[in-house]
């Protein structure tokens, strides 16, 4: 979390053991339900990373500071573009219309997530983490900056997280693509100073949207033949 190293580890600790316990709760109402119920435990790791990137900016330990920032955009840059898509990708109907559309996205989000993150990795002064009003800011040059105004790269990194939940056959998923709407737009209009790290803790919360939507099977709602306690049962 962008406040402090206590403020992040306190935040890590709920949303992992929070997201263990959906995890399990996913398991067991029906495996598509797995790649939403493991983002909150991801959440919650990426805010423990971020935890050690305050112990290193605090305590001048630039090793750390690294360390914690590269696990922490891993994250960012990396897993969100993909995952969201692939997750909606998995919930959908096998005769849903839509999942090559949303199997396309997981492949662009894929590609956007390796151009985005690698080049951190290679040794250059692309990383740079400062603090800002008490807030971390990571200051990212991007691979892509150098062929792509980096607006639209924001534009497609946006899409690729609200368009697949936005498109998604059941109703509550469709809601959960305006929770993260709704953070991007607070984060854009008054968190542009440590936007990043902001942007992660609130989409972090947003999470909790989707453990109450598997908690409540809200899925079963409008696919019971899939969501229904009959085909949970059979796992299929």
């Amino acid at each position: 979390m962008c406040l402090s190293a206590t403020v992040s580890f306190t935040a890590s600790a709920l949303l992992t053991t929070g997201g263990a316990a959906i995890i399990v709760k996913a398991a067991r109402s029906n495996w598509r339900y797995l790649p939403i119920g493991l983002m909150p435990l991801f959440a919650g790791i990426q805010q423990f990373m971020e935890g050690f990137v305050w112990v290193g900016v605090n305590g001048g330990d630039n090793t750390t500071m690294v360390w914690g920032a590269m696990g922490f955009i891993f994250f960012t840059w990396f897993m969100w573009p993909f995952w969201i898509p692939f997750a909606i990708w998995v919930l959908e109907p096998p005769d849903s219309p839509r999942r090559p559309w949303f199997l396309a996205m997981t492949g662009i989000g894929l590609l956007l997530g390796l151009l985005l993150y690698i080049p951190h990795g290679f040794g250059t002064d692309w990383l740079v983490v400062t603090v800002n009003q008490n807030s971390l800011a990571y200051e990212n040059s991007m691979l892509l900056d150098q062929i792509l105004p980096r607006w639209i790269t924001y534009t497609l990194y946006v899409f690729l997280i609200i368009a697949p939940p936005a498109l998604s056959r059941y109703r509550h998923m469709r809601h959960f693509a305006l929770t993260v709407a709704a953070v991007v737009v607070l984060d854009v209009t008054f968190l542009r100073y440590a936007y990043i790290s902001f942007f992660c803790l609130l989409a972090g919360l947003a999470t909790l949207h989707l453990a109450w939507i598997i908690l409540t099977n809200k899925c079963a709602q409008e696919c019971p033949e899939l969501f229904g306690h009959d085909a949970a049962a059979a796992r299929i």
